[in-house]
């Protein structure tokens, strides 16, 4: 990979730490690469998502079982010198992009992303640092295709930034909130929930989701070839099969145990096959004209693969110990209503402390209630003192 000459390396001892360039096999033994170590940062231009003060941080993050693997992210820090105790950081956590190097919500564009950099700018309004992985596979480095909803990932990929970020910028603070839609909103659960065992070192907030993806896994392990037609999402300017399709591949290329192949037609391997490297619109357009039906030799019903599925991206719906701020579209037509209604439920057997703001609009759409909403929970994050 050849490095551009406006990169600012990181301290040496930041890349000896990361296992670069240590002895080969007849030496020493090579030290292991360590999560949320940050190997290089990327000032950008003002411009940048509109927003001053945005670099790149690259940094080293984990797959879903422990292996380290290289990732980008951004970083955005408010205009001024930071408050006594440094910035709080606010995670983001973007929606669906794709599964390919260059796939990320993040690092890869310049601007123009709409309400996603509308969320940034509003977090750096509110005096908010702000940390926004791209996810495995989908940003700099080109490890394979991203894990589509794979919570585990997902999560690691926020909190090893995080770590990355205060690690090479001690004006942040310990205190932080995690904020995403969508596929975001998944991440930023899933994110909430493994901070518990892998931060707790730190002085964490909550979580706000909007929309989230949740419970979808009980509507993958019913698919088959036997399913009826499933309508087109406008959202991805293209059929449910590509939303479809991504989760399969996901699965697929992590955990290749699982033996996903012995469920799909030549066809449908070969869909999968083309779509590691796309991004989300390339993948409605490789997917257009099929139904999900069109993938499948066999259900996912079996409790093998329907077990792996659950593990792979179930959100959590007990034991947060933060609150939970839900916005819940009723009109979603990406993740129906019925799902948010489900994960409502779930969150009240589970005895979470969580609140919803309804809303009626499109997928991720916010409504003068929910920004009132945030904009108070973000207020109670930053004006509360920070724990021990």
């Amino acid at each position: 990979m050849q490095i551009p000459g406006k990169w600012r390396w990181i301290a040496a001892a930041a890349v000896v730490a990361a296992g670069v360039g240590l002895a080969g096999p007849d030496g020493p033994a090579v030290a292991a690469p360590i999560a949320g170590t940050a190997t290089a940062i990327v000032p950008q231009a003002d411009d940048w998502h509109g927003l001053p003060g945005g670099s790149i941080i690259d940094y080293w993050t984990t797959t879903g079982d422990g292996k380290p693997v290289q990732a980008s992210g951004a970083l955005f820090l408010p205009a001024g010198p930071a408050p006594a105790g440094g910035w709080p950081i606010a995670a983001y956590d973007h929606g669906t992009s794709g599964m390919g190097q260059n796939c990320g919500g993040i690092t890869t564009v310049r601007r123009g992303q709409g309400l996603q950099d509308t969320f940034l700018q509003r977090l750096l309004a509110q005096g908010f640092a702000v940390v926004a992985p791209d996810y495995l596979g989908l940003g700099r480095f080109d490890t394979g295709p991203h894990p589509y909803l794979e919570l585990r990932t997902e999560a690691t990929a926020t909190i090893d930034l995080l770590r990355a970020a205060r690690s090479t910028h001690p004006e942040l603070s310990r205190t932080w909130m995690v904020f995403g839609g969508s596929q975001g909103g998944q991440a930023a659960l899933g994110t909430a929930h493994l901070q518990q065992s892998t931060a707790p070192d730190l002085d964490f907030r909550g979580v706000v989701a909007i929309d989230p993806e949740s419970d979808v896994e009980k509507l993958l392990t019913v698919l088959g070839p036997d399913i009826p037609d499933i309508p087109d999402i406008p959202m991805v300017s293209g059929p449910a099969t590509a939303l479809v399709a991504m989760m399969l591949e996901g699965i697929r290329s992590s955990h290749p145990e699982a033996g996903l192949d012995d469920y799909l037609t030549p066809h449908g391997r070969a869909v999968l096959d083309s779509i590691g490297g796309l991004c989300l619109g390339q993948i409605g357009a490789r997917t257009a004209g099929l139904q999900p039906r069109d993938l499948f030799a066999r259900p996912l019903r079996d409790a093998r693969i329907a077990a792996t599925i659950t593990s792979y991206m179930a959100v959590p719906t007990t034991d947060y110990r933060q609150p939970v701020l839900l916005f819940l579209n009723v009109t979603d037509p990406v993740v129906p209503s019925p799902l948010h209604a489900l994960l409502a439920a779930e969150l009240t057997a589970g005895q979470v402390n969580f609140r919803v703001v309804p809303g009626t609009g499109e997928h991720t759409q916010m409504n003068p209630q929910m920004w009132a909403a945030l904009d108070d929970f973000l207020t109670t994050v930053r004006t509360t003192p920070a724990t021990a």
